[in-house]
């Protein structure tokens, strides 16, 4: 473990919410806040990426955006970390592959919102994420039918947890994940940008 890496013991779950926060805003905290409480995790590590392979511009530096986002979530079970940019690797299935050798022993869960889950076949090795840890998908706006409907939801029809035994996601094996609906929140990072409320 290097020096400024998350600390985790076997046997803890924890969830990961990746992303570039570019900026992070009020809507990733609704949702860090609502899978502490739905999905049974003992803490959430933000990972802050160094850049989103599937966007054609570059984010704001990433220590610029670690600040933002520590400034932003304040809650003693959420680590905001760059751990990425240590482990070198680029993709969400590359993360995965890495924590789980780096963490023996911890269960992860990876967050993401509806809209991820929508396009989540067009991720690199998609289907290795699936695989490789439980996947918590909690509602935003506008995305719950295309969610729903996509490849991956129905590839992985079978995996899926019922909402009221979201608790539970933590402990199962992959794959396996739920769909929360939750309270809806419409902030969202490109709209903070597109008002000059960030940096560019």
């Amino acid at each position: 473990m290097r020096t400024g890496d998350p600390v985790a013991r076997a046997g803890q779950v924890i969830g990961l919410l990746g992303g570039s926060f570019d900026p992070a805003h009020a809507g990733h905290v609704h949702i860090t806040r609502e899978a502490l409480k739905r999905f049974g995790l003992d803490a959430v590590w933000w990972l802050v990426t160094p850049g989103n392979p599937l966007k054609s511009r570059g984010p704001a530096p990433l220590d610029d955006r670690l600040e933002r986002a520590r400034a932003v979530m304040q809650h003693p079970r959420v680590t905001v970390t760059g751990i990425e940019a240590r482990l070198g690797t680029r993709y969400t299935a590359q993360t995965l592959q890495a924590l789980t050798r780096r963490y023996r022993g911890v269960r992860f869960v990876w967050l993401m919102g509806a809209d991820n889950l929508a396009q989540l076949h067009h991720w690199q090795d998609w289907r290795s994420i699936m695989q490789t840890v439980p996947v918590g998908v909690l509602a935003r706006p506008g995305d719950r039918i295309s969610a729903r409907m996509s490849q991956a939801a129905r590839l992985y029809r079978s995996a899926r947890i019922s909402a009221s035994a979201a608790g539970l996601l933590g402990h199962a094996e992959a794959p396996a994940w739920c769909f929360l609906n939750v309270p809806m929140m419409p902030h969202s990072s490109s709209a903070i940008r597109a008002q000059g409320g960030w940096l560019r």
